[in-house]
């Protein structure tokens, strides 16, 4: 026992004399001096000072620059290239060749075991900048302290060589127009940090309004200041640039068009590369738009003469003859082609698109990372009530999500560049930055280096898990996860303790208003439900209390989600939190208050939305009351109370609900097609009387009066791609009618098929909601009932919201 005791005095001595000890090999930078031989580089010297820069304001300790190497004592960060290794010493250099090679981009970082010395070295200049990124993304910044781990020792070269993102300044966007030019640099800067060597701007001329109340600068002005940031950091410049004249064939419509450009291209001083979309916006026939592109090169080249055009077939309703001239041209390899764009509303899966090309010419991704429905990439089987609420544009962190799909198809391209509205994604773009550098890379690596450099590292482990679990907030059904309560709470935990620095940082904000407004679209669930419950039963009893007796009780009962809602306190917080997020970072998360554009990033505007089908009860009880008799009014209250009850051995399936979805037949994992181009999708809209929704769900969309919540849910496939669904155990002897909902984000021109058997030929939904069919008899004659919906050439997909299989004979036996 004395031998005990002596052990731990000895250790606590030690301990007491090197404190470090206890923290796991971690060496104090605190008093290290930056060393850098290289003193010409201009790329190289402002890596150097974004180092002394993000260590200051984190630290509050200005690290002192130098150009000879430190004495013994002296602590260090050494800055280099690998072709300027000679002059390292030996020591430094035998270390760094034990390493695994690096190449363009690459970057080495070493600790020198008993030296306290660090060494980033780039195998050229942007290699120096990423490993500078990689370093403050692994040091323990508080201030008067500045902390790493002594075993960093990294040699890494990025997989894919083009890792950016879109920073599209105009009005369309949740953040980016009230941006200052102070605050792109910063935004830029951190995405550099994580290793994105590419922006991509916009023209001042877009789909979108000229100019809003946010700008600062005009769009023009904007545009050459984001130039100038990029060129700034060494990265490459891209800008979209859709076709939105009015004619390409005509000369006096070809000579604004050019004269556009020539000002806009002339305007900025760096531009490496133009992307011109096929379509969405500015759809024109493949001749037509090679030809345009064309012209557009000379003028682009009068300027930027390096730069490359790069092209995506994107097109809303695309044909086969289509893609074929679409193909023929883009193989033809023209000199001022860059390559092919895979974004957005492009019918054919990647894998095709490369099969289809010369081997040599590359495609860059265009993910959509910033939308969580009707989207590149939607939320998988989305609950209604998140989609009506948080809608398409919300803070939306998906970092599993974001690997998946990033996996699924990196092998076919060179890298990608994001399609971004906002600080929404920001998350995303990080997860994005780190996978096209290195697929491998876990998502709790990125987030934990997202918490402890964006937050500070006592959140390293706190926020990083707070960010998984707003995930998890947004899977499966919302009334059952009852994990969103647990992520509120562990969110509260940080902000009850954090600094006022932390309280103001809009990375902070954003997963701290997710918590509170996930936690109150959760319990309002609950209420909400339970209130249309008990409405219904209400209604059960009109034939003992009366007709108006019932409806008056049962539409006091409905009212009550708004004349005493449930936690008003979680609902002012989010209010509270948005305030705070336009003020720091210019989020617009209300139309009237934030002036945000509506639709986009105002799901504020949302957090009362019903959650349940009382607004549609509370319409049909009023024309219930109006008309009739007693006789009448209890026989449609009956019908409203059965509306989904499709009889003895029947079916009903509304796509808002897992249930139904297991009738539904894919042959591909989300893993394998998270776009949904071969498998079924969910989608939200109830898009009646031609009217397509596009950015917000309302309840009203049929003849005035408010619909059910069904009709806004879609099983959905997209294009030409057939939607299956099978119902077994059906009478094979028996007469069935379908009846279907049709409803949806667009029109299409849809056919319904049954064991090759029609049941209906091609017709244009979005006329009318409900229609209904014979089911043919030889199409049940193994009891099983396979459907099949096909659309025609050019159409944008089939979308089913219900569907009853009504066994007639049972149904007249009742």
């Amino acid at each position: 026992m004395n031998r005990i005791i002596k052990l731990s005095l000895i250790f606590v001595l030690f301990v007491f004399i090197n404190p470090s000890a206890l923290l796991g090999q971690i060496i104090d930078l605190s008093q290290a001096k930056i060393i850098s031989l290289k003193k010409q580089d201009p790329l190289v010297l402002n890596a150097i000072n974004i180092l002394q820069e993000e260590i200051s304001k984190r630290s509050n300790i200005t690290l002192t620059k130098g150009s000879k190497f430190p004495n013994r004592s002296q602590r260090a960060i050494v800055i280099g290239l690998e072709n300027g290794l000679d002059k390292f010493p030996l020591e430094y250099r035998q270390f760094l060749a034990t390493m695994p090679d690096i190449k363009a981009e690459g970057y080495k970082i070493a600790v020198i075991p008993k030296k306290n010395v660090v060494l980033v070295v780039g195998n050229d200049s942007r290699g120096v900048l990423y490993g500078i990124g990689k370093l403050l993304r692994k040091l323990e910044l508080s201030q008067g302290q500045i902390l790493l781990p002594s075993d960093l020792n990294i040699a890494s070269s990025p997989a894919y060589p083009i890792r950016g993102h879109q920073l599209g300044y105009r009005p369309k966007t949740n953040s980016y127009d009230a941006f200052s030019v102070e605050q792109f640099d910063n935004y830029i800067r951190d995405l550099v940090i994580f290793g994105a060597n590419s922006i991509e701007i916009m023209p001042p001329r877009t789909d979108d309004d000229f100019t809003s109340v946010h700008m600062k600068l005009p769009a023009i002005e904007m545009i050459v200041e984001q130039s100038k940031i990029c060129d700034k950091y060494g990265m490459d410049v891209w800008m979209w640039y859709p076709n939105l004249g009015s004619d390409y064939t005509s000369s006096d419509s070809l000579k604004l068009e050019i004269e556009e450009r020539r000002k806009v291209f002339k305007a900025v001083p760096r531009l490496d590369a133009l992307f011109v979309p096929g379509g969405d916006p500015g759809d024109l026939e493949p001749d037509e738009l090679f030809s345009w592109l064309e012209k557009e090169a000379e003028v682009l080249h009068e300027y930027h003469p390096n730069a490359k055009i790069w092209v995506s077939p994107q097109v809303f309703r695309p044909t086969n003859a289509w893609f074929e001239t679409f193909y023929e041209h883009v193989n033809k390899e023209y000199p001022w082609f860059g390559g092919i764009v895979f974004g957005p509303w492009i019918k054919t899966p990647i894998k095709e698109i490369r099969e289809r090309l010369n081997p040599g010419i590359p495609i860059r991704r265009y993910p959509d990372i910033t939308h969580s429905l009707s989207s590149q990439y939607p939320i998988p089987h989305w609950d209604l009530a998140y989609a009506i609420t948080l809608g398409r544009e919300c803070i939306n962190p998906r970092p599993n999500d974001q690997k998946i799909i990033h996996n699924a198809f990196d092998q076919y391209a060179q890298g990608s560049i994001s399609y971004s509205e906002g600080t929404n994604d920001d998350v995303n773009k990080m997860i994005w930055s780190d996978q096209d550098w290195d697929p491998k890379t876990p998502v709790m690596e990125t987030l934990r280096d997202y918490a402890r450099y964006f937050i500070g590292p006592n959140y390293k482990e706190t926020v990083s898990h707070g960010l998984m679990a707003l995930e998890k907030n947004l899977q499966g059904p919302l009334l059952t996860n009852d994990g969103v309560i647990r992520t509120l709470q562990q969110w509260q935990n940080l902000e009850k303790n954090a600094t006022k620095e932390v309280l103001g940082n809009f990375r902070f904000q954003m997963g701290l208003i997710r918590a509170y407004f996930d936690a109150y679209q959760y319990r309002r669930m609950i209420y909400e439900t339970e209130l249309e419950q008990q409405a219904r039963e209400i209604l059960s009893t009109a034939k003992v209390i009366g007709t108006i007796d019932a409806i008056e009780k049962a539409m006091k009962t409905l009212y009550k989600a708004k004349q005493q809602p449930i936690m008003s306190e979680w609902k002012n917080r989010c209010y509270a939190l948005a305030n705070d997020l336009f003020e720091s970072i210019g989020a617009q998360l209300t139309v009237g208050k934030h002036f945000a554009a509506a639709g986009r990033g105002n799901f504020i505007d949302n957090i009362d939305v019903p959650l349940n089908d009382g607004m549609w009860l509370i319409d049909q009880l009023s024309l219930i009351e109006k008309n009739g008799d007693e006789a009448d009014k209890l026989k449609a209250i009956a019908n409203l109370l059965e509306r989904n009850n499709p009889g003895p051995g029947g079916y009903y399936d509304n796509f808002g609900t897992p249930a139904s979805w297991s009738r539904v037949v894919s042959n591909y994992s989300y893993e394998e097609d998270p776009g949904g181009l071969k498998s079924p999708r969910v989608s939200f809209g109830v898009g009646l009387r031609g009217e397509e929704w596009v950015h917000e769900i309302t309840a009203v969309g049929f003849d005035g009066h408010t619909t059910p919540l069904s009709w806004m849910n879609q099983v959905t496939a997209l294009y030409d791609e057939p939607l299956k669904m099978v119902y077994p155990d059906l009478d094979p002897k028996g007469s069935y009618l379908i009846r279907v909902g049709y409803t949806g984000r667009f029109r299409s021109k849809i056919r319904l098929m049954a064991e090759n058997i029609m049941i209906h030929d091609f017709i244009t939904t979005g006329d009318r909601p409900i229609y209904e069919f014979k089911v043919p008899a030889n199409a049940l004659e193994d009891g099983i009932l396979e459907l099949e919906w096909s659309c025609g050439e050019g159409e944008r997909g089939s979308q089913v919201s219900e569907i009853w299989i009504i066994n007639q004979d049972e149904l007249n036996k009742k």
